[in-house]
């Protein structure tokens, strides 16, 4: 593969696919890449080397034999390392399950797999998928390829990083309150969350069952449409999973489009470029045929509140079975049972998965359920019936996908709630369970690096093909996707 493939990214999966490379040398490069950019930024904890060049001779020969190539044939992609692939350790960037490899491989992989896509390896991560800079892995944060000091977002870190810096076209991470927009804005690609349940969770490790959706990450919208493709419709196996057929791309402009402008997302406290660079987005918008509308999220201030109440105490539930008995990490302790569970996940769990499972037991304890679970459950009600009421006049909404840009690694990890409050433009949207995308949409400056800005677009349930529809145009119209972190220059000869 050329470098100059590799740097420019835009629909480099379709053409893959088509045959313009072999599936060895698109696996091959990969792997170039994999080693001239890991040392440097922490991407990936497992990479299966082994498999997919044994994967790719597999493709490269059925395609001799003239079988008709998949929609993926030869594209290597990356996966998050809550996601499971037979015989390839997911660990979930925790101590707790070093050394897990699964039995067994999710439906959304088996579905790439089919496709003739080609996983190279399990990308970095907040542990348990907790976090929105990547600084809680077990392992070591994953730096953002625009300035390395700074946090490539999270939870999905090393997915968002795997494609910003050119080592795959596509990368699947898993969106929880925005932990797949938040890093495609802070890594200047792009990232896609579906409607809730439009693809199946089966074989992701999960964090919050009623939030977790499996979203992949690109440097084109057209690659975003593809392996969404790839991956939606019902499955049998999960019964949260949409009884809906694959999604199919959406053509069209932009000419007639209401686009909805929520005033809750632009608060006093957004730094002015942000702010700047948002509103030109939208500006573009309008110049392609939309019509912009103020629109009103009421509740919008009390989404992370209710997120952290409701994420934790679903938490608190999925990681009960991490107790050294099952599988993972043990650790003996004195002798009892007890002591080996409470040995186990005290050395197997950071800081942040603890606070998170005692604030979910907490909210979930007797005399505490009613006051605290039981209200959010009502207020997460009111945060939909917003949006619905503002659909009932516009097509999509707008806005920051992050109220900032990325920020320098350890500035927050002292402080949770400072944390918490970088995903306060995405956890409604996941509390709502809608479709939305981050598209890049400028740069701003600070200390003299140079950094992306996202523009969220969001769209009501099941609009996945609408919100893809809009950050496609807007794509189309702009040159953000087409910049280059910093890292490409001369690092591929």
């Amino acid at each position: 593969m050329s470098a100059a493939a590799l740097e420019d990214g835009l629909g480099l999966a379709a053409r893959i696919a088509r045959g313009e490379l072999s599936a060895r040398r698109a696996a091959e490069a990969a792997f170039e890449r994999l080693e001239r950019v890991d040392r440097r930024l922490n991407v990936f904890l497992a990479v299966d080397r082994e498999g997919a060049l044994r994967r790719a001779d597999e493709l490269d020969a059925r395609r001799a034999r003239g079988e008709t190539p998949g929609p993926l044939h030869g594209v290597p992609i990356a996966l998050k390392a809550n996601m499971c692939l037979a015989g390839v350790e997911a660990n979930c960037a925790s101590r707790i399950l070093r050394g897990y490899r699964p039995p067994y491989t999710a439906t959304f992989v088996e579905r790439l797999l089919d496709a003739g896509a080609n996983p190279i390896g399990m990308t970095n991560m907040d542990e348990f998928a907790m976090g929105s800079s990547s600084e809680n892995s077990a392992f070591g944060p994953t730096r953002n390829p625009w300035d390395e000091a700074r946090t490539p977002g999270g939870s999905s870190s090393g997915s968002a990083v795997a494609v910003a810096a050119g080592v795959v076209p596509i990368a699947l991470g898993s969106d929880t309150g925005g932990s797949v927009r938040q890093p495609a804005a802070l890594c200047g690609i792009h990232g896609f969350k579906p409607s809730y349940g439009r693809v199946s969770r089966y074989g992701l490790i999960a964090f919050g069952s009623s939030l977790d959706q499996v979203s992949p990450f690109a440097r084109s919208v057209r690659d975003l449409e593809l392996v969404t493709h790839v991956m939606s419709g019902r499955d049998p196996r999960d019964s949260t999973c949409l009884d809906e057929p694959a999604l199919d791309a959406e053509e069209g402009g932009l000419r007639g489009l209401r686009v909805g402008v929520p005033r809750e997302h632009f608060p006093e406290s957004l730094p002015r470029e942000v702010r700047a660079r948002t509103e030109a987005a939208l500006q573009t918008l309008a110049e392609l045929g939309a019509t912009l509308v103020p629109v009103s999220l009421p509740h919008s201030q009390l989404a992370i509140p209710t997120y952290y109440v409701v994420a934790t105490a679903e938490a608190s539930s999925n990681l009960a079975r991490f107790d050294g008995v099952r599988y993972g990490a043990r650790v003996e302790g004195s002798g009892s049972l007890q002591a080996m569970y409470a040995a186990t996940r005290e050395a197997g769990f950071g800081p942040e998965v603890k606070r998170r499972i005692l604030l979910g037991t907490y909210v979930l304890s007797a005399g505490y359920y009613d006051a605290w679970y039981g209200r959010a459950l009502k207020v997460r009600t009111l945060l939909r019936r917003d949006f619905e009421a503002a659909f009932e006049d516009v097509d999509v909404l707008a806005g920051p996908t992050s109220p900032e840009a990325a920020f320098r690694l350890g500035e927050r990890s002292s402080d949770p709630l400072a944390m918490y409050l970088s995903d306060v433009l995405t956890v409604p949207v996941s509390l709502a369970g809608l479709p939305a995308a981050s598209v890049p949409c400028g740069f701003v400056t600070a200390d003299g690096a140079r950094l992306p800005v996202g523009l969220q677009i969001v769209g009501p349930q099941r609009a996945d093909a609408r919100v893809l529809r809009v950050a496609r145009a807007f794509e189309a119209a702009t040159d953000f996707a087409r910049a280059l972190p910093p890292i490409h220059a001369g690092a591929l000869a």
